[in-house]
């Protein structure tokens, strides 16, 4: 049972807080191809992606992390070589080529947000019942999401494993730590980003506590 990562974000949509939990690398495939490549590769994003052709578990939309042992920043690799033109050169091959999910950037991740948004408001006004909370959660084969508004709007976002247990008990907690690390401090102005080290340390801490057993850990 695991917690990916939090978001929170303000009444107007915008991600003022994100969290991705540092025990939930995503996992890397890692092949030794010969050529010519029998992946089709494209840049998007300026990221190079799987476009078409899937094999050993490597998937449209994942991302080249890497070439023999040299990590990728975005398309190209941290020694500067364009990551196309590596792998369009005949001479590279054998060619050790790493693939996995690719990281969100910010913006990315500001886009997710103001989408999460949208759809909680869509959400509230399909609802057959008047004054309808929103989406509180939603259900996918590998993760769970899991969405807590409270009454000015502000929304804390959980991204958690489907069998993740107590992820209410978390929420409350997170509210109780932007209350007291973020709203009580003098420096913070509503609704812009959260920049506060006690807000981070305390946020880290209960994450740290989530995957120990027994409710206490959270509670206390």
């Amino acid at each position: 049972m695991t917690i990916f990562s939090i978001y929170i974000i303000n009444k107007a949509g915008s991600l003022i807080y994100h969290y991705d939990c540092p025990n939930t690398s995503r996992p890397a495939i890692e092949k030794t191809f010969s050529y010519p490549l029998e992946l089709v590769l494209k840049v998007f994003d300026e990221k190079v992606v799987v476009a078409f052709g899937e094999r050993d578990g490597i998937k449209v939309g994942h991302a080249v992390l890497g070439i023999n042992g040299v990590p990728a920043e975005g398309k190209m690799l941290k020694d500067k070589r364009d990551i196309m033109e590596v792998l369009s050169t005949e001479s590279n091959y054998p060619i050790n080529i790493k693939f996995g999910r690719p990281h969100l950037t910010i913006n990315e991740r500001i886009m997710l947000a103001s989408m999460l948004h949208s759809l909680f408001a869509i959400g509230s006004q399909l609802s057959p019942e008047p004054n309808s909370s929103g989406i509180q959660s939603l259900e996918t084969d590998t993760f769970k999401l899991h969405c807590h508004q409270t009454m000015t709007g502000v929304k804390f976002v959980i991204i958690s494993d489907p069998k993740q247990a107590h992820v209410d008990i978390i929420l409350k907690k997170l509210y109780e730590i932007y209350s007291d690390f973020a709203l009580k401090n003098p420096f913070y102005s509503l609704d812009m980003p959260i920049r506060a080290e006690l807000f981070d340390s305390s946020l880290q801490a209960v994450m740290e506590q989530a995957d120990k057993p027994g409710l206490n850990n959270i509670l206390g």
